[in-house]
Order: structure tokens, then sequence, then C-alpha cells
């Protein structure tokens, strides 16, 4: 066992029947399930540098709106998360239902009310690409929308079980527009324009959807991860 789960009182005394290596592993955490006495824990082991206690708070603030695990230990000084383990799998393709659960679920993630610095994600670019440039010009001179956002939500990050979708991996949650989450969904999930009307519509109900602040997002969504996997690349994360 590489982590010596004794030194936690969540632990203490108890027996370790389990703890595997999970199949899906992401870019930022090793994680790892762990059985003991019958129940079931997610060990996220930390790859990267983050605030980690931000994520943590977040993570308990989602929790209580049953949109994501509830997080039990925070050890800065070994760099691990333990949390709650869901039950879940990853899909790749949405059908209209769950579009429109998945339009619910993000509008209630965009409801939660908590302190977190904003993020309009410019500080990534250099903008020595005038197409990102331009986005960013149109997006100033639209109504800023920020709130809770997960930010990283691709499939991976999206467990589906029984009739309940859950959120996970919270390390770039920030208050930003909550068109970059929608448009996380759209392009990673390959909406067509069918699926889009049916996933924006049933976020924004009667409110009129900004197809300005879509497109701009878009392309500033595509440039960020292409920008977040050369550095990953070059060890620069």
């Amino acid at each position: 066992m590489p982590i010596n789960l004794q030194r936690y009182e969540l632990f203490k005394d108890k027996e370790i029947e389990k703890f595997i290596l999970l199949e899906n592993q992401g870019h930022c955490n090793y994680n790892y399930l762990v059985l003991s006495e019958n129940k079931k824990y997610l060990i996220r082991k930390f790859k990267l540098i983050n605030d980690r206690k931000s994520e943590f708070k977040i993570q308990k603030a989602v929790a209580k709106k049953n949109i994501g695990a509830t997080p039990l230990l925070l050890d800065e000084q070994n760099g691990l998360i333990i949390a709650q383990y869901l039950e879940g799998k990853h899909q790749t393709k949405l059908s209209q239902q769950m579009l429109k659960k998945m339009a619910k679920v993000l509008k209630n993630l965009h409801k939660i009310k908590i302190n977190q610095r904003k993020n309009s994600f410019k500080n990534n670019f250099k903008f020595r690409d005038k197409k990102v440039k331009k986005a960013f010009v149109i997006l100033e001179k639209q109504k800023k929308q920020y709130a809770l956002g997960h930010n990283d939500l691709h499939p991976q990050n999206i467990l589906f079980h029984k009739r309940e979708i859950k959120l996970i991996d919270w390390e770039y949650a920030r208050n930003s527009d909550i068109y970059f989450d929608l448009v996380s969904i759209i392009i990673e999930y390959k909406l067509d324009r069918k699926d889009s009307q049916t996933f924006l519509r049933s976020y924004f109900l009667r409110e009129k959807i900004n197809h300005k602040k879509i497109e701009a997002f878009t392309l500033i969504y595509k440039e960020l991860w292409k920008l977040w996997f050369l550095k990953l690349d070059k060890g620069e994360l």
C-alpha cells in the first residue's frame, strides 16, 4: 500500500480490505479506491501543484447540493484528498433526456454562492493569436455572468449512475462565466445543433441565449486546452 492510511482517524484500527489504483487516471492526480469495513473511499494523490484548500472548500459546497462527492479529509502535507467514492460510468454521448438533466445540474452548480477569485481565462494567453484576442474583445462587450464553474467538464469528469449525474475533480473550479461550462459540454460531447439547442434551452428556459458568447468561448476553450496539454508535455504544470 503506497499510502499509510492508519495515520488518519478515518481508518484508525480499521481493516483495509482493498487498495486499488483505478483504471481511469487523470492528468492531475493518482486515483485510488479504498474498501474498508464495507465502505468505499476515493483517494486522490496530487500530481500537480494547485490550490487544494480551495478545491476542498468547493467540494464541500457542491456535495451539499448533491452534485459531487463528499470530501472527508485534506492532507496538504502528504498531498492528498480522501472523499466518498461515487459509483457511476462515464459516457461519451448524451440523450435528449440526459442533456436536460445535465443542464439542471449545471444550473444548480452555478447557483452556489462561494467566495472565490474570478477567472476570465485571459491570463492563460499571450495573445499571439489574433482570433483569441478578438474573442476576448467580443466578451468584454457582453454581459458578465460569473458564477461557480467547474471549468474542466470533459466526459472523464462526469459520472452517470442510475438517474443521477455527478461531477468529479474540482481542482480548476473557480468563479467564471457560466458560458465556459456550457461550451465545454457542447464541445466535449460533440453536440449537433439540435442537441445544443435542447441543452441550452433547458438551462436558460425563457432567458435569451447569447450566441456571441457561445462562439467566443468555443474558440477560447479549444485554444486553452491546446495550451494546457502543451504545458503538460513540457512539464510546466
